[in-house]
């Protein structure tokens, strides 16, 4: 959308002068990156062919909105100890300022949005510059310093080097919308971490117009209510100059009380329309009045833009009132498009300057818009100061730790009835003892579900982690079984109830191998059920470079006494077909353990990989495994779990092939059973991975060069393919494509409907994944 512009002496450049030389010099850098920023997006959309004819897109206005606030973060705050995460729309901003530094080369500059150029959005796994934080999903950019330092310091319990700096969150005032913002603001675990610093850029525009309920007193109340520190940069030093003159207080009032949208109206006004409207019809409007007849246009113009935002002197101050002992948040008001033509324009979230603004803007600021990415001469102030900061942010490349070698099985072959879910707290325990260098690295996360997902054991055994030791008044009591000794080498982490926060959490854990070259085995618990609410910021994780392992249980209509409610259905969907993970969802005790500790293997390097695991609270007899005791044989029922399948009871000569998964698997044997009484011998595959079967499927195919086929000739010989039955307690199309493998006919059981409350055995029926249901598809099926 292009804006028509505002006068031209409205549309001035209002660099100030500040009497200080340093500042000076970063008032020119303010005015540069804010020139880069533009002419990134101009390039993008006006110069660059576009032969698809499809919006390029890119936000000037938002932008210009932060210029001043992170040229002042950057050139006279930062150490090289800091980290920021960058709100979305201002990436050009970032990346103007690492070209200044020189840590992006010039040939990516007329490269945003374009195919291996800079991308859309800050990304640490796709952008060619320096990207402490990947942005762009809503909420979660802005929250994930509060898990990057809740990382860090893990770290330095593991690795015993203190390395701590500040975590900035540059954060647009529409965001705080988002709920996943103040779960995380008012997590506990927050208030306690001084290193994290949050910069509102309060514009109070959204996307589509000015928003009218934003209210910077509210939102300064809702952070001291969390602990934190709340400074508020409301205005800049011309502003605060004319206010403090007789009728000062008068105006100081007008403008405090405005709404949103009549102060952006004052932002369009010439010099006689802001002698009109500012005064108001109030009581004191004469007063004010009188106030600025006396100051000339061109000052009265800068005045009402002179936010605290743009103000480099207000912004120093801000930062010098900084409490390193709780978390800070700086509201800076701001102007969005500040500097632009379309300063304050209620739909200028996605405007862009015409060719001629664009000269016009080069004019205005003394740039050349036929080469329009010149640097300092570094003689100049400018020049020097861009030089040092460069030294001063260098950072040293952090030595990487190699994630110690993970077993691949316990030794362990459990007996008896047991479950899945159990399994995992089992394991860990196991791991402790076998491999305690391994275990060392593990780090459990759960919101408060820790005994009910069968973490207690682990819990007791390593403890709960905390900013500091904290006593157990609970520790003497005998009926406490689970006991909760917080303190900072604790390796579990228990968040509220807020999924959200635990997919961000163990993203960020997932990452410090990259990071600070402390690699991490970050396992989150979560029932099940709410993996589909953690789904888009735990895949926004993944995107962005974070490993980590996704536990769901208890999961699908097993869960019945529960309700429909706290069924998950889509849920092995979700795993097949989340890029950079595997999941799994293990049948047997044996299967859990080996899954588990394959998916710790893939963790903590450059190639590695997130995993999901979906468990369950049915008690399976152990027997029906059929664990080879033979060490060759064992291994190989190993391997075939970790690749995603293995033929778990052969018949002589098969009519049809039942194929498994999880929870089912009980029901499945039984239904073999009853076939071959009749005289329907059946084969029965238990799958443990869908995603990997049919990563393998695609490379049989050729469309998946690095995919193994192994085990598709082990599971489903094309000697033995006879019609197929698959049943999962889980949407049907998940094993569908399996009958694919051989071309054979198939009848897929599953859940494709909300769930009802009952006996398993009553609601298995109900669903058609009972063994009478599996009996009768078979026979379909083989007829």
């Amino acid at each position: 959308m292009t804006l028509s512009p505002i006068s031209d002496d409205l549309a001035a450049d209002a660099a100030p002068f500040y009497g200080d030389p340093r500042l000076e010099a970063l008032a020119a850098i303010e005015r540069r990156v804010l020139w880069l920023s533009t002419s990134i997006i101009h390039h993008a959309n006006r110069v660059r062919p576009n032969t698809s004819g499809i919006k390029v897109g890119g936000h000037q206005a938002s932008s210009a909105s932060i210029a001043t606030i992170m040229t002042s973060l950057w050139f006279g705050q930062l150490r090289a100890d800091d980290r920021v995460s960058v709100k979305p729309h201002a990436s050009p901003v970032l990346h103007g300022i690492n070209y200044l530094l020189g840590s992006l080369d010039e040939k990516y500059l007329t490269t945003l949005r374009e195919f291996g150029g800079l991308q859309s959005y800050p990304s640490r796994s796709k952008d060619p510059d320096p990207v402490d934080y990947s942005t762009g999903s809503v909420g979660i950019g802005a929250t994930a310093p509060i898990w990057g330092a809740i990382s860090r310091r893990y770290t330095e319990t593991v690795s015993g080097t203190p390395n701590r700096g500040r975590q900035y969150s540059l954060v647009g005032d529409a965001e705080l919308d988002e709920g996943a913002v103040w779960e995380a603001v008012l997590d506990s675990n927050v208030a306690d971490l001084g290193e994290i610093v949050w910069i509102v850029d309060l514009n109070r525009q959204s996307l589509d117009r000015v928003v009218p309920n934003i209210a910077a007193g509210k939102i300064e109340r809702l952070f001291a209510a969390a602990g934190w520190q709340v400074i508020t940069v409301r205005f800049g030093h011309l502003l605060e100059g004319l206010m403090s003159g007789t009728g000062g207080d008068a105006l100081r009032e007008r403008i405090v009380e405005m709404s949103n949208p009549e102060y952006q109206r004052l932002l369009r006004c010439s010099a006689d329309e802001l002698r009109h409207r500012l005064p108001g019809d109030g009581a004191r409007s004469e007063a004010i009045a009188e106030l600025i007849a006396g100051v000339e246009d061109d000052t009265l113009i800068r005045a009402i833009r002179n936010l605290g935002g743009h103000d480099l002197a207000a912004l120093r101050e801000a930062y010098s009132q900084i409490d390193d002992t709780k978390p800070t948040v700086i509201i800076a008001y701001t102007v969005k498009g500040n500097g632009l033509p379309t300063a304050g324009h209620p739909q200028n979230h996605s405007s862009l300057l015409t060719i001629e603004q664009y000269r016009q803007l080069a004019d205005r600021m003394g740039e050349n818009p036929d080469a329009p990415w010149a640097r300092f001469d570094p003689d100049s102030p400018e020049g020097q100061l861009v030089r040092t900061t460069a030294e001063s942010l260098r950072r040293e490349t952090e030595p990487a730790v190699a994630p110690p070698t993970v077993p691949t099985d316990l030794g362990r072959t459990p007996s008896g009835t047991a479950t899945t879910q159990a399994a995992l707290g089992r394991t860990l325990l196991d791991l402790n003892r076998a491999a305690p260098e391994v275990a060392r690295r593990v780090v459990t996360v759960s919101p408060d579900v820790s005994s009910s997902t069968n973490l207690a054991g682990w819990l007791n055994k390593v403890g709960v982690w905390s900013v500091e030791e904290r006593q157990n008044w609970f520790s003497d009591d005998a009926e406490t079984v689970m006991h909760w000794r917080e303190k900072p080498t604790g390796q579990h982490i228990e968040l509220g109830i807020a999924e959200v926060n635990l997919v961000g959490l163990i993203s960020e854990l997932g990452a410090t191998w990259s990071r600070w070259g402390q690699p991490l085995f970050p396992i989150g618990v979560l029932y099940d059920p709410f993996v589909e609410r953690a789904l888009e910021p735990w895949s926004y994780g993944i995107y962005s470079g974070g490993q980590s392992i996704l536990v769901g249980t208890p999961s699908g209509v097993t869960l019945a006494p529960e309700g429909g409610a706290h069924q998950s259905i889509k849920t092995p969907s979700i795993g097949l077909e989340q890029p950079g993970c595997t999941s799994y969802e293990p049948a047997f005790a044996i299967d859990a353990e080996w899954t588990l500790l394959a998916s710790m293997s893939q963790l903590g390097r450059p190639d590695g990989k997130s995993a999901y695991l979906r468990l369950s609270t049915k008690p399976v007899d152990q027997q029906l495994a059929a664990v080879p005791e033979d060490p060759a044989a064992r291994e190989r029922r190993r391997r075939q779990v970790v690749a995603g399948g293995y033929l778990l009871h052969a018949a002589a000569e098969p009519f049809a092939t039942i194929v498994t998964m999880g929870a089912l698997v009980s029901e499945a044997l039984a239904a073999s059973e009853r076939l071959a009484a009749q005289g329907t011998p059946v084969d029965v595959v238990c799958v443990t991975s869908p995603g990997l079967l049919y990563e393998a499927l695609q490379g049989r195919n050729g469309q998946k060069q690095d995919a193994p086929c192994w085990v598709l000739d082990q599971i489903l010989p094309s000697e033995r393919a006879v019609p197929m039955v698959t049943v999962l307690d889980g949407h049907p199309h998940t094993l569908a494509f399996l009958a694919g493998v051989n071309q054979v006919k198939s009848r897929n059981l599953g859940v494709d409907s909300f769930g009802q409350a009952g006996d398993i055995d009553d609601v298995y029926r109900y669903h058609g994944i009972d063994v009478d249901s599996i009996v009768r598809a078979t026979l379909d099926v083989t007829q």
